[in-house]
C-alpha cells in the first residue's frame, strides 16, 4: 500500500510578511526629544499656575469672587513687598527655617542610628520595634501640650516636635532600605572580608541611599507641617504665627503671603533634596528617583 502523498506547501501560504516599523522620535534623536520633553515640562510647569493666577485677577476685579477673602494676585504681592521692605516677612521665615533646620539634623541623625541599629541587630528590633511602631501612630500635635507643659513656651518643643516627625520617618525608611539589600552584597563582603567602617561605607551605605533620599523628602514634608502648625498654637514668631495671627485679624493679605510662602518654602528645600540625590545617589533606578522627586 502505497502511502498518501501530501502536497508541499504553497509559497502563498508559507511567505513571511515584512512590517516596515518606523524608528520612534525617541530613537531618531534622543537627545533632542530630551530637551523637547524638557521644555514642554517647564512650559506647563509655568503655564498652569499663571493661567490659575490670571483666572484668579480677573475673578476679583470683576467681582466674580468676594476680594475680601479671596484677593487678587496682585494685591498679595504688593502686600508681600511691603514686608518684605519692613523685614516682617524674612523675619517670619528665618524663625521658621531656623527650627526647621535644627529639628531636621536632629531627627534625621537620631533616625539613621536607630534604623541601622534595628535592621543589623535582631536583638535590637525585637527589643524596640513594637515600641516605635505603636508610638509612630500618634500624631505629633498631640504630643505638643505635653512638650509645652515639660518644657514651657518658646522653640524648644517646636524643635523637638519637628524632630520626632522627622525620625519616624527616617528610621523606618532606613530600615526597610537595609531590609531590601540583595544578599549577594552582604556574602561579597564576607567574602572580601569586608567589616567596620568599610562595610558601611562600601556596601551599606550605597545600598541604602536612593531610599533614604526618598524618606527624607517625605520628612521634609512632615517637617515643615509641624513647623507650621506648632507656630498656630505657641510662639509669637513665626510662618504659622504670622498666618494665624493675619486670620485673627481678617487681614486676608498678609495670610496669603503666609500660606505662598510655606509653598515656595517648601519647594525650594524639595529642590536641593533632588539635587542632592542626583549627585550623590546617581546609580538609584528610575522609579526611585521618580519618587524622591
Amino acid at each position: 500500500m502505497q502511502p498518501a502523498r501530501t502536497s508541499p506547501p504553497s509559497r502563498k501560504s508559507s511567505a513571511v510578511k515584512t512590517i516596515a516599523i518606523e524608528p520612534r522620535p525617541i530613537e531618531l534623536d534622543p537627545d533632542g526629544f530630551a530637551r523637547r520633553r524638557k521644555r514642554n515640562n517647564v512650559i506647563l510647569g509655568l503655564g498652569t499656575p499663571l493661567m490659575l493666577l490670571l483666572l484668579w485677577e480677573v475673578s476679583a476685579r470683576v467681582g466674580i469672587v468676594d476680594a475680601r477673602f479671596f484677593p487678587a494676585p496682585t494685591t498679595i504681592f504688593e502686600e508681600a513687598g511691603k514686608m518684605v521692605a519692613s523685614g516682617l516677612l524674612f523675619s517670619d521665615v528665618w524663625a521658621t527655617l531656623r527650627a526647621l533646620l535644627i529639628g531636621y539634623a536632629l531627627g534625621f541623625i537620631a533616625g539613621v542610628a536607630t534604623g541601622t541599629l534595628l535592621g543589623l541587630s535582631r536583638v535590637a528590633r525585637a527589643a524596640l520595634e513594637p515600641m516605635l511602631s505603636a508610638i509612630y501612630t500618634i500624631p505629633k500635635l498631640a504630643i505638643l501640650p505635653l512638650l509645652l507643659l515639660i518644657f514651657g513656651l518658646g522653640e524648644l518643643p517646636k524643635i523637638l516636635l519637628i524632630a520626632l516627625g522627622v525620625f519616624f520617618v527616617i528610621w523606618v525608611t532606613v530600615l526597610e532600605a537595609i531590609e531590601d539589600i540583595q544578599p549577594t552584597y552582604t556574602e561579597a563582603a564576607h567574602i572580601f572580608h569586608i567589616n567596620g567602617i568599610q562595610r558601611f561605607r562600601h556596601i551599606l551605605l550605597p545600598a541604602i541611599l536612593p531610599m533614604l533620599f526618598t524618606g527624607i523628602r517625605i520628612a521634609l514634608g512632615t517637617s515643615v507641617l509641624i513647623a507650621v502648625g506648632t507656630e498656630f498654637v505657641s510662639g509669637d514668631e513665626g510662618i504659622g504665627y504670622r498666618i494665624w495671627h493675619s486670620w485673627s485679624l481678617f487681614q486676608a493679605d498678609q495670610m496669603y503671603v503666609g500660606i505662598v510662602t510655606v509653598a515656595l518654602l517648601g519647594f525650594l528645600l524639595t529642590a536641593v533634596v533632588k539635587f542632592l540625590a542626583s549627585k550623590l545617589a546617581p546609580w538609584a533606578p528610575r522609579e526611585t528617583r521618580r519618587a524622591a522627586s
